[in-house]
């Protein structure tokens, strides 16, 4: 099945450094796709039970991204920032800051990077995204980001199911 693995990341205070690895059944240029093509990011972006409202990507350097999602109670949590680093199919670099008041600071800005990595027919990513006010912050964002990961993996199985 898939593998996968959560924990703290090193460099950064460690208590607020997200890092997980996930080992994907596609190729590289498959998943990359996956983070980089908004038609394929709505398949599986946040959440199991959250509701896609809009996502865009303009996927280059410089250029922005922003998803707005509904939770199953009816709130709105929109999300967006700047790609900082377009390397396909094995490193894409994005800010994240939350609207509102998620991770205890309206928009405070995260910096997310997606390493793929190719084993065989099978892709191994690397996710990290640091820096969270908090541990539960980055704790909050494991398990969203988790939820998403596994929809991800049913996506690329061809079992897409948001529900």
């Amino acid at each position: 099945m898939i593998a996968t693995t959560s924990q703290p990341a090193a460099a950064e205070p460690a208590d607020r450094v997200l890092v997980i690895t996930r080992i994907f059944n596609a190729p590289p240029p498959v998943v990359f796709a996956t983070w980089t093509d908004a038609n394929q990011l709505v398949q599986w972006w946040g959440p199991r039970g959250f509701q896609i409202v809009s996502c865009k990507a303009d996927v280059r350097v410089g250029g922005a991204w922003r998803v707005e999602t509904r939770s199953p109670e009816g709130e709105v949590h929109n999300a967006g920032g700047v790609y900082r680093e377009v390397a396909p199919p094995e490193r894409l670099v994005f800010t994240m800051a939350w609207d509102g008041t998620e991770d205890s600071e309206p928009g405070r800005e995260t910096l997310v990077t997606v390493g793929l990595a190719e084993e065989g027919d099978r892709t191994r990513m690397t996710f990290r995204q640091a820096v969270f006010s908090s541990m539960a912050a980055r704790d909050a964002h494991d398990a969203g980001w988790a939820s998403a990961f596994e929809l991800l993996a049913e996506y690329l199985a061809g079992e897409g199911n948001r529900a």
